[in-house]
């Protein structure tokens, strides 16, 4: 006769000593045993939406306001720049950043052929080429003078001698962020866009107070303006006559991007030290400026439609404000606050160079 339960049964069961003894549902189990495949993966999306809503943004505001597109771009990036704390929104923001920055200015190519800059003739063109030089090298003393780093001298006076936003970015590719920080690149960028936008308004009343001719007037405000749609605002705000000819001033200075891009590059140290390099190996360009450069060519041998190269603009337009939106995003508001004023002095050396020397030329050759 069974007299009741055995005891050993009646004994108590150690449930911690059991494989997921607690994990009722099964949840534990199956967190250890999905694959890594199964788990969701970092995509671009996050980081180029929230990029392409703020781009959107300043858009807007310049359409409806006539601010500087590129300024607001950098205003509205650095208001969310709090949003980059996700790193979900790193690979949309980076590839925003870079990638879209050397589409854009391949795209750049599409508005500039060698005819262009051959209707200068020589000695306008010696002389824009002697203002670009003289305002890299003030950007470089400015650098000096304020404290910064000669990275900073070179960024500041490279974007202002060539074509402003497009040009800093294009050279902080070659500068790299090991050797210049995004905080200090910003800056730059939004000293650079200030400058400009400052130069588009008081640079074709300063031509009448000179009493400048159209031809002058064009020179001027072609060498020293830094943005393009800028200088040719501001040129034909003087005349029509003026007007195309800082066309064709401008668009030489963006032609010359490749040289100086690639004269950077050759004044850099190299990152790792290894300074034994053949000479062709420093001097190799990006491939985006390579690029830029065969695009120019295709562009002077090829009559490209007029709804073509329209279009080519506001794409490149388009790549280049999504670029500055998500480098504003990228950097940091505490690293900015700590530079200070210090920091605007590269742009403020180099944008008060370019028009002096400008319009010494203007006055001279002209």
């Amino acid at each position: 006769m069974n007299s009741g339960p055995d005891k050993s049964s009646m004994a108590r069961v150690d449930w911690d000593a059991l494989p997921y003894g607690g994990d009722l549902y099964g949840e534990m189990h199956l967190a250890e045993t999905t694959s890594a495949a199964a788990q969701p993966k970092d995509t671009l999306f996050p980081g180029l939406a929230i990029c392409g809503v703020a781009a959107a943004a300043a858009a807007w505001l310049s359409e409806h306001y006539g601010f500087p597109i590129i300024l607001l771009g950098l205003l509205v990036g650095l208001s969310l720049n709090f949003i980059a704390r996700d790193p979900r929104t790193h690979l949309g923001l980076d590839f925003a950043s870079r990638t879209c920055l050397r589409i854009g200015i391949v795209m750049l190519g599409l508005q500039v052929t060698f005819a262009q800059i051959g209707a200068l003739g020589p000695a306008p063109f010696g002389a824009l080429v002697v203002v670009m030089a003289a305002t890299i090298l003030a950007g470089v003393l400015g650098s000096r003078v304020g404290g910064q780093s000669t990275y900073a001298g070179m960024l500041a006076g490279g974007a202002t001698a060539i074509c402003g936003a497009s040009a800093a970015l294009a050279l902080y590719g070659v500068i790299g962020k090991h050797r210049l920080s995004q905080a200090q690149f910003a800056l730059t960028l939004v000293g650079i866009s200030l400058a400009s936008a400052f130069a588009m308004s008081v640079y074709p009343v300063l031509a009448e107070e000179f009493a400048l001719s159209d031809r002058q007037a064009g020179f001027l405000i072609g060498a020293s303006i830094h943005d393009v749609a800028q200088a040719i605002g501001a040129g034909y705000a003087f005349s029509d006559a003026a007007g195309s000819y800082a066309t064709i001033v401008k668009l030489a200075r963006v032609a010359l991007l490749a040289p100086v891009v690639a004269l950077v590059s050759l004044a850099l140290t190299p990152a790792d030290g290894s300074v034994g390099q053949p000479l062709w190996k420093r001097l190799a360009l990006p491939w985006f400026i390579t690029a830029f450069l065969a695009t120019v060519a295709l562009n002077s041998v090829v009559t490209m439609p007029p709804v073509l190269a329209h279009y080519a603009l506001v794409g490149s337009k388009a790549l280049l404000l999504l670029a500055v939106t998500a480098t504003a995003m990228r950097s940091r508001m505490d690293l900015l606050m700590e530079m200070g004023w210090r920091a605007t002095v590269p742009v403020l050396a180099a944008t008060l160079v370019s028009f002096g020397v400008a319009l010494g030329f203007a006055l001279l050759l002209l």
